[in-house]
């Protein structure tokens, strides 16, 4: 991580300006090449003309903004992780699990589910990499007031027995994998209190904190890369709550469009920047002009649609079965998967 000394290194950028920069999450050349002249501007009460010079110079010296061959392209790719669902349909529906440096939207009606999975990945993020985890800790962004410990309790228990015995071992719960015992309450709780630990929890009250705290977000990932639990997942649900309560009508249809939209790209850079999954969930409406098939829409438009890298629909089926449906994604097939909702988590069908 780029300290404000390096930053310093750039022209037009004085001690004051540079901790400006920090104390905003520009710690890196690569964050500040990628950022818009107004937005460097507004951060550091710099004028856009020397904003433009700064990220200009920032592009330079992080080798960004410039044309590379498909054969890199790959290269870098290799360095994306995959996050099991602990659901291996699922998982092969989405060819191993989320993406790190994408945004995974997931849709569906109330009790469909989608807080089931939030929950359900930050517990696998911090599994070790051989069980589909990203041996990381996780942020969750809490619209909704939907996050519970007691289910993050119940799904850590929920795992295989081998699964919790590496995961002890990964946690410092023991030291060696002949000192892990699934069965064991003490280590149990042990584990459980280590996994919390790693979920960093915010609740937002509006959509301008919900804004606000996924810029901390990216504080907390870029200064977590060092650690032994880097950041790899950043929960949002629910992304669209505020903002559907706090704009209504087609009056304001357009100014939350426009905020939603910085909101996502803020998000995005937290995944690009940080090799990190970006999750969020979304409400959905009912369309009254659909006379066959499915109702059923996503609000957030066509701003959500585009940015979205994944969007999955959930919805419920018999008992606690619900369905897994692949509806976009840049290079898989559209599909279907079924799983369980249970006590220990989310289960094969």
């Amino acid at each position: 991580m780029s300290t404000s000394e390096d930053l310093e290194e750039l022209p037009g950028v004085g001690p004051a300006t540079a901790e400006k920069l920090k104390d905003n999450g520009f710690d890196g050349y690569q964050g500040i090449a990628v950022a818009s002249p107004g937005e460097l501007s507004n951060t550091a009460d710099i004028g856009e003309s020397s904003a433009a010079d700064i990220i200009q110079a920032a592009r330079e010296a992080a080798d960004i903004g410039g044309f590379e061959t498909g054969a890199t392209v790959l290269e870098r790719r290799e360095q994306i992780g995959k996050l099991t669902w602990s659901v291996s349909e699922v998982d092969d529906l989405l060819g191993g699990g989320i993406e790190t440096q994408s945004i995974t939207e997931v849709y569906g009606e109330f009790g469909a589910g989608k807080s089931q999975v939030t929950h359900q990945i930050s517990v696998t993020v911090q599994l070790p990499a051989e069980h589909g985890g990203l041996e990381g800790s996780a942020i969750f962004v809490d619209s909704e007031d939907t996050f519970r410990p007691e289910r993050i309790d119940q799904m850590v228990r929920g795992l295989d027995d081998d699964v919790l015995e590496d995961t002890m071992v990964l946690h410092g719960i023991v030291e060696e994998a002949g000192d892990a015992d699934a069965g064991d309450e003490e280590l149990l709780e042990a584990l459980v209190e280590s996994v919390l630990d790693k979920i960093h929890v915010a609740k937002a009250f509006n959509s301008n904190h919900q804004i606000l705290l996924a810029e901390k977000a990216q504080e907390i990932a870029s200064e977590s890369q060092d650690d032994d639990f880097p950041v790899r997942l950043l929960c949002v649900d629910s992304l669209t709550a505020h903002f559907r309560a706090e704009y209504v009508g087609r009056g304001e249809l357009a100014d939350r469009q426009q905020k939603l939209n910085k909101h996502l790209h803020d998000l995005m850079r937290v995944g690009d920047l940080n090799n990190t999954a970006v999750v969020v969930t979304n409400q959905v409406a009912a369309n009254p002009d659909s006379f066959f098939g499915d109702p059923t829409q996503p609000i957030g438009g066509n701003i959500l649609g585009h940015t979205s890298t994944f969007r999955i629909y959930l919805r419920k089926s018999k008992g606690n079965k619900r369905i897994v449906k692949l509806v976009d994604a840049p290079n898989l097939p559209d599909g279907e998967a079924v799983m369980r909702v249970e006590e220990g988590g989310l289960m094969d069908e």
